[in-house]
């Protein structure tokens, strides 16, 4: 052995010839075992794995599933609350405060009158059960707002391309009736007039569709796979999985209820030849509850054992709740809506995955939806006179802004209360990004606290800092004394504490 390293790695020694070792993956391998398992794999593209036919199984199953399993219900619907919530609230992020405050102010009031919160819960809901939604920008005279914008929600099912169209556009020019540009970007999208599904006849010909410009259509789904232009149901990898859960619990009640019932079977110990009355074979005799039965001579009645639910009932149901929540980075105690098995801990540590997720979410829908729905508003604001101040009344001017979410209530008020406390003392944070936390507008929350005590807002400021530091110091108090040994250890406590 040591002979052949000697003549691997030491200088001037000749090197041998090494033998070329081929690598192998045990998944790349197919065998006997997991031939079938495997059966189902292809190498087709995202647009050719999504196909109109694939994706209207899914989404029929889907709402299926949706409207007729009370889990699928609520998982749904559970995600579209915590993502959108009673809806997002808009913070104008200009130099002039008065024209934020009215800006504010007019969008909330456009907001309620189209029931912008209640329709982005349906957008939510809908990119879950059928992986995606459109969403049409127009005019309609009946909004109560001066601002006669509206977003008309369609379901994907009317967005296809029309019969004589698929013969004339290339599959890499029209994807299921969305038009793409030389950059595979959407520039116009074929909507039909009317849901498929609708009574009555129905073609898919040119004639019974609208071609809309890209600006004016909103489309929400996930972009899983480069290239993908169409989503499908966010619960597709739970859809087996549901039809498990719903098959043994029908399995189980039935065995249950067939076991409760006053049932059983004739038999008898005997020989074959021993003396005892005959009877027919699989006969069947009628037997009325809580009565006492005289049986022919040498034979039984044996009662059916209850045997169901059985112990495994609840583990069964609790894994694959657990599963099904898990494409969705839902913990498993707000799928289920069971919260007994969780302790202070575990349920904190459990619900950050989910809320880091809803927060994906709801960036993703203001990128996607509000950034857009805000614009076009302004849009047409600037259109009205002496509607909106004259700093926003440009067209196409980019106001900063931002949006504001419902907060993640504590499961521990006084805890929570007690740690924010120590972060502001410890400058590990700041009012405006605990408000934040919150989905509160800082500036809005301490304006309406100053006006219920009756003093200024700088002065209610004051009040804050003075109870917060104990004196008249800013928040940067803390960072004011460098060479205080003892302010230097109480921050370093805090900030671990924190």
């Amino acid at each position: 052995m040591l002979t052949w390293l000697r003549q691997l790695v030491l200088p001037g020694a000749t090197p041998r010839r090494i033998a070329r070792v081929r690598a192998k993956y045990d998944a790349a391998q197919t065998t006997h075992e997991n031939r079938r398992h495997w059966a189902n794999a292809d190498l087709l593209s995202a647009n050719a794995a999504n196909s109109a036919e694939v994706r209207r199984v899914l989404r029929s199953r889907a709402r299926y599933e949706v409207a007729n399993n009370s889990y699928a219900k609520g998982i749904v619907q559970t995600l579209a609350h915590y993502v959108v919530g009673t809806g997002p609230r808009l913070q104008m992020l200009t130099e002039d405060a008065e024209a934020n405050r009215l800006i504010e102010r007019e969008f909330l009031r456009w907001a309620r009158a189209i029931g912008l919160a209640h329709k982005l819960r349906t957008m939510r809901i809908a990119q879950a059960e059928s992986g995606e939604v459109f969403g049409v920008l127009a005019t309609n005279q009946r909004v109560a707002a001066p601002v006669q914008l509206d977003l008309k929600l369609v379901e994907a099912d009317q967005v296809a391309t029309p019969i004589t169209l698929r013969a004339s556009c290339g599959q890499d020019n029209v994807i299921d009736g969305v038009m793409l540009d030389e950059f595979r970007n959407p520039v116009a999208y074929f909507v039909m007039r009317r849901h498929p599904g609708d009574a009555g006849p129905f073609t898919l010909e040119g004639s019974d569709f609208e071609l809309l410009p890209a600006e004016t259509v909103i489309h929400l789904h996930r972009t899983e796979r480069p290239g993908q232009n169409r989503g499908v149901p966010e619960i597709t990898p739970a859809l087996p999985l549901f039809a498990m859960l719903r098959r043994y619990t029908l399995a189980v009640l039935g065995s249950a209820e067939q076991a409760a019932l006053p049932s059983g079977v004739i038999y008898t110990d005997a020989p074959a030849d021993a003396e005892a009355a005959g009877v027919e074979p699989m006969d069947s005799v009628e037997m009325e509850r809580g009565t006492w039965l005289t049986m022919p001579f040498g034979w039984k009645i044996g009662q059916v054992k209850a045997e169901q639910p059985t112990t495994v009932y609840r583990d069964f149901k609790h894994e694959i709740i657990n599963e099904i929540a898990r494409c969705l980075n839902m913990p498993f105690n707000i799928a289920a809506g069971n919260s007994s098995g969780y302790n202070y801990a575990s349920g904190r540590l459990d619900h950050q995955a989910f809320f880091k997720s809803v927060r994906i979410d709801q960036a993703f829908l203001a990128d996607v939806v509000l950034d857009r729905v805000f614009a076009a508003w302004l849009s047409e604001a600037v259109l009205i006179e002496n509607y909106l101040p004259q700093a926003a009344r440009s067209v196409d001017v980019d106001l900063p802004h931002q949006w504001f979410w419902d907060g993640f209530e504590h499961v521990d008020p006084a805890k929570e209360a007690s740690a924010q406390d120590v972060r502001l003392r410890s400058g590990l944070t700041s009012f405006p990004r605990e408000y934040a936390i919150l989905g509160l507008d800082y500036e809005e929350e301490q304006r309406k606290q100053a006006e219920a005590l009756g003093v200024s807002l700088d002065e209610y400021r004051r009040m804050l800092r003075e109870s917060l530091f104990g004196g008249a110091k800013s928040a940067a108090q803390p960072q004011d004394r460098p060479d205080d040994p003892a302010s230097e250890e109480e921050l370093a406590n805090a900030r671990a504490a924190a």
